[in-house]
């Protein structure tokens, strides 16, 4: 278990897209937040406090939460320092980088020697089964996107909030490591073996009431050139029964791809549904997600007219303007 609450780590992110693991924990749970500490050059900021260690101990910190997620997911050799002193300052560490805290000997020698603990949430902590393609009970809602970090788990959450309010069946599934920190489980997928990933997600989301909902955090782009593996994992392994389209209009291209431009909304909807259908049959795209922080209230509202009247869909930005219509659509399914 991981002892809140956190100081959320910062290092030396060139900009806020590049801490959206602190960015998710901050927004959906900012009663665990105590502040932050951010090193010199830091772009990012998630408007909380900044702390130096000695001062986020005192306010009761107990864990420093990497909140950074880098190209590959490795730990800076210019982190080091901050890491070890968090330590010997009586900070457990958590981290879902790729870069294993565990690996790390003197970051291990120094939790041993101090008696803290390092947490890495992205080791998978079960022995998956390969998918078998079984149909299961239940319903499936999965994010896909045309590209990485665009909102697909700010999605899920965000529709997973709004059917509880309105008292129906839903649990939202966390599968990568900023879900895994908001709700403290979940499948860290693209940890896991590629035999197994499918299956994982099978494993995540099981048999279920008739009417229960299982929101499933979406990962990478089925067009992105360097992650669309486990975005293929999540449509089969989920089955899903509906489809979210997320969407960031104002990206020139795709994350870390600077040769390749987003694909169309169509053509997302049209090969997702086309992957998808072959393990669920039923499946269908119920609404479009788009992600609007970067634009005004007057060109946000401007641009989820012009898709809903191009899609045929509805379209918001959930976390802005709320889930609603969204959750509507899965309602008119049943």
């Amino acid at each position: 278990m991981i002892e809140t609450p956190y100081l959320l780590f910062l290092g030396d992110a060139p900009d806020g897209l590049a801490a959206k693991v602190a960015q998710g924990i901050k927004d959906w749970r900012p009663g665990n937040c105590v502040g932050q500490f951010r090193m010199e050059g830091c772009k990012a900021d998630m408007k909380l406090p900044d702390m130096t260690l000695a001062e986020a101990k005192a306010a009761g910190a107990k864990t420093l939460v990497i909140g950074v997620a880098n190209r590959g997911g490795v730990i800076s050799q210019a982190w080091k320092k901050v890491l070890i002193e968090a330590l010997e300052e009586g900070f457990d560490i958590a981290s879902g980088l790729h870069n294993l805290l565990r690996n790390e000997p003197d970051l291990k020698a120094v939790a041993e020697a101090t008696g803290r603990t390092l947490h890495d949430v992205r080791i998978p902590s079960v022995q998956y089964p390969i998918a078998s393609g079984v149909r299961r009970t239940g319903k499936r809602c999965l994010a896909v996107g045309t590209d990485c970090s665009v909102g697909k788990m700010y999605t899920a959450l965000c529709m997973d909030k709004e059917m509880k309010e309105r008292g129906l069946k839903s649990s939202f599934r966390a599968t990568g490591q900023t879900g895994i920190l908001i709700t403290g489980d979940g499948v860290p997928l693209d940890a896991v073996i590629a035999d197994f990933m499918a299956g994982s997600i099978e494993y995540l989301t099981p048999d279920n009431d008739a009417d229960h909902w299982d929101m499933i955090e979406g990962q990478g782009s089925l067009f992105h050139a360097s992650y669309s593996g486990v975005t293929m994992a999540l449509v089969h392994g989920g089955q899903p029964d509906a489809l979210v389209l997320c969407h960031e209009p104002t990206r020139e291209h795709m994350r870390g791809l600077p040769d390749y431009k987003l694909p169309s909304l169509q053509q997302v909807r049209d090969v997702a549904m086309t992957l998808a259908s072959w393990v669920n049959p039923d499946v269908k795209v119920v609404g479009i997600s788009v992600n609007t922080q970067h634009m005004s209230e007057e060109d946000a509202r401007a641009y989820l007219a012009k898709v809903e009247e191009e899609m045929g869909l509805p379209a918001t930005d959930p976390y802005r303007y709320g889930a609603g219509p969204l959750v509507d659509a899965l309602v008119a399914l049943d």
